[in-house]
């Protein structure tokens, strides 16, 4: 072996003994990083001292039933430069135009100024200049498009790393109490509606990274110990459209009676789903907001709303039948006590018991205290198997649990019975006595009502949570039957019949099929727990009932406390009730006959989804399918008549993002990310839902989801 070679081994042996103990080295410092120092997570790396810190995970979104956000993570990021890493002629050429862009994104300073701040900056050796806190995302964008910063952290300096995520409702004060939230108070974890509720699964996993001690305090490095595992998504029940309807429709009515308080709740019938929840109070402003959820919160005495529970123990034990006659003679004196009905004491005369049921008659109290004042306890056996005396144990907190005297304890009189059967003496939350009406909607079957309904992970569904069956049939199906009759009189011949007349010049909208409802106007107790006079009384107007009656999809409940106008419950309660389904019935296919129940004489075009021209014209030819092309361009939409097939350009516009809402999953993602969009698709099928609204200002490098159905 020659001299010269006996050297080239010898140097390449000396480069990779050097190498390995540089690996050694930064093994070193990775493990002693993270093992030094425990207590406060700092350590030191020779003179340069660094700390660990938690990565903030980005907080799950809380969606409604159809995958709209209503409650989403919004990051701001903490921008800065460290002007010292570019370099002498990159830095001379463009530091003006830089600091002309930063005058634009951020005018708290000329262009100027930017200028001579940052030149100042390098000259000092500054490595951490403020550029601007709690950026927006568009923002961050915009500054990673400038001149010097778009080469990047190493060469350009732009450091945009440090996230804070702020949680925002895009749509407002709407669902403000249910969707809730979770916040440490004085120490203490305080924990209010879904947010709250779901936090474990909204809440994601905390990462760790490290950051470098600097001279104006400390910065990030860059180097990522652990990453933090966003959230997932909780899909709730509430569908935003029925939402909408409720809240507008309830805010209205408490307005036009100048009330103070109302809330309104609409639940699926075979489900248990609450598909809208809606609690407004009158503030100082005078305007109404959502302070707290009354809706399951609050107690009052459900008034007459209570006979239907009433009428059902008497049918189950068989102490009445439904067409037995009463006299109705309008004053009735129970144990001493008079009670009067509330057509000022006139009475009915001589009716059926189903007569006094839709008609509101407080003769039911009389008839209830004959069939059970000597046995109270079947009473309230009937009351239990009906699921009224213990709570729903929804998963929300804050349900107040029903208060309803039994025998034994000190509230409990002869006038106990009497006064319980037409819904006083007793108090009930609103959410308490809808899924009363809903088990009788749902041929009696008692279900809990739910406000979420999947945990989603990249749309992925990790927990469902099934319909929850508390009592399978709370009464047999013959009382069932008889009951919705009764509630359908209501509507008919009873207290409800006025929401089928229409007002002259009101704008009110009878119901446009039939509903099974209860009235209800209920006499509140004043600050000493005594009724006030008739001048001075204080009152609580309320509707609840199901619909469409033949074949129920929906329950709702409507309640209104101290309107002024007017105060019986058809008039004030059940006209939200009527608005709130007709609009319902309105937007949904389910309610009207199937467009293909009488077959066609003669098949229309299918409907040709937007895409790309050459795969839209491809397919038609395949299928043999006729066409007119009005416009020319390379993505085409369609106007599908029952005999023709008409396509046209499909609109895009420069630096706007695209609507491909309707478009197959290729032909979206292929213009999405030509577009220069990172994408993630979820399902399978047609676009449905994407995160960033069309017409949108487009950002490169920024990422939309696809919701595929």
């Amino acid at each position: 072996m020659s001299k010269a070679s006996k050297h080239l081994i010898f140097r390449a042996y000396l480069i990779y003994f050097g190498f390995v103990v540089a690996m050694l080295v930064v093994l070193y410092y990775t493990v002693s990083l993270q093992f030094a120092n425990k207590k406060n997570g700092e350590a030191s790396l020779g003179s340069i001292k660094v700390r660990t810190v938690d990565r903030t995970p980005r907080m799950g979104e809380i969606l409604d039933a159809n995958l709209l956000p209503l409650v989403t993570s919004v990051a701001y990021y903490n921008i800065y430069m460290d002007p010292t890493v570019v370099n002498q002629k990159m830095f001379d050429a463009e530091v003006s135009a830089l600091a002309e862009g930063l005058g634009k994104i951020n005018p708290v300073k000329t262009a100027r100024e930017w200028e001579n701040q940052i030149r100042a900056a390098r000259l000092k050796g500054s490595r951490y200049l403020i550029i601007k806190k709690l950026a927006t995302n568009t923002e961050r964008n915009q500054f990673r498009k400038l001149p010097i910063f778009s080469e990047g952290r190493m060469k350009g300096g732009i450091i945009d790393n440090e996230i804070i995520i702020n949680r925002k409702k895009p749509n407002g004060d709407l669902l403000g109490r249910t969707l809730g939230y979770r916040k440490i108070i004085d120490g203490k974890v305080v924990e209010c509606g879904i947010e709250g509720a779901f936090y474990n699964f909204l809440k994601g996993e905390v990462g760790a990274e490290v950051e470098q001690k600097i001279s104006s305090g400390w910065r990030k490095t860059g180097q990522i110990l652990k990453d933090a595992v966003e959230g997932a998504d909780v899909v709730s029940t509430i569908e935003k459209e029925i939402q909408e309807v409720a809240h507008s429709e309830l805010e209205k009515q408490l307005k036009e009676m100048d009330a103070r308080s109302g809330s309104v709740i609409v639940m699926d019938v075979k489900t248990g789903y609450v598909r809208a929840i809606v609690n407004l109070s009158k503030n100082a402003n005078g305007l109404f907001s959502e302070n707290f959820n009354d809706a399951f919160g609050s107690l009052e005495s459900p008034g007459s709303t209570f006979k239907l529970a009433s009428l059902m123990a008497a049918l189950e034990d068989k102490k009445i039948t439904i067409n037995e006659k009463v006299n109705a003679k309008g004053v009735y004196l129970i144990h001493g006590a008079k009670l009067s009905d509330s057509n000022h004491g006139i009475g009915y005369g001589e009716i059926t018991i189903q007569q006094a049921f839709e008609k509101s008659s407080n003769v039911i109290a009389a008839l209830m205290d004959r069939i059970y004042k000597n046995d109270p306890e079947k009473l309230m056996a009937r009351l239990d198997a009906f699921g009224i005396t213990k709570p729903l144990g929804i998963a929300l907190t804050g349900e107040a649990p029903p208060d309803i005297p039994r025998p034994g304890d000190s509230r409990w009189s002869p006038l106990s019975i009497p006064w319980m059967s037409i819904g006083y003496g007793i108090r009930q939350t609103p959410l308490q006595t809808l899924a009363f009406y809903n088990a009788v909607a749902n041929n009696g079957k008692l279900l809990r009502p739910q406000f979420v309904q999947e945990i989603i992970r990249h749309g992925e569904s990790i927990k469902k949570f099934n319909p929850i069956v508390l009592n399978e049939q709370i009464c047999s199906k013959e009382t069932i039957a008889i009951l919705k009759a009764c509630l359908e009189g209501v509507m008919t011949r009873g207290t409800g019949s006025a929401l089928s007349k229409p007002e002259i010049g009101s704008g009110y909208q009878c119901p446009q099929f039939k509903i099974g409802g209860k009235t209800g106007t209920t006499k509140l107790l004043g600050k000493n727990n005594e009724y006030l006079d008739e001048n001075n009384s204080v009152y609580q107007a309320s509707f609840v009932g199901y619909f469409p009656a033949d074949k129920p999809q929906y329950s709702c409940i409507v309640v209104i406390t101290d309107p002024k106008k007017e105060y019986y419950g058809a008039k004030v309660a059940g006209r939200v009730f009527v608005e709130i389904a007709n609009k319902v019935w309105a937007s949904s296919f389910d309610y009207h006959q199937a467009i293909n129940a009488i077959k066609p004489t003669k098949i229309a075009p299918p409907v040709v989804k937007p895409g790309s021209k050459d795969d839209v014209i491809n397919a038609l030819k395949f299928l043999g399918l006729t066409y007119t092309q009005n416009q020319t361009g390379d993505w085409l939409s369609s106007i599908t008549t029952e005999s023709s097939i008409d396509l046209s350009k499909y609109l895009i516009y420069d630096g706007f993002v695209p609507n491909v809402i309707g478009m197959a999953a290729k032909d979206a993602v292929y213009l999405l990310e030509s577009k220069g969009l990172i994408v993630q698709i979820f399902g399978h099928g047609a676009v449905f839902h994407q995160s960033i609204n069309p017409n949108t200002k487009l950002f490169k490098g920024g990422l939309i989801q696809l919701q595929l159905k």
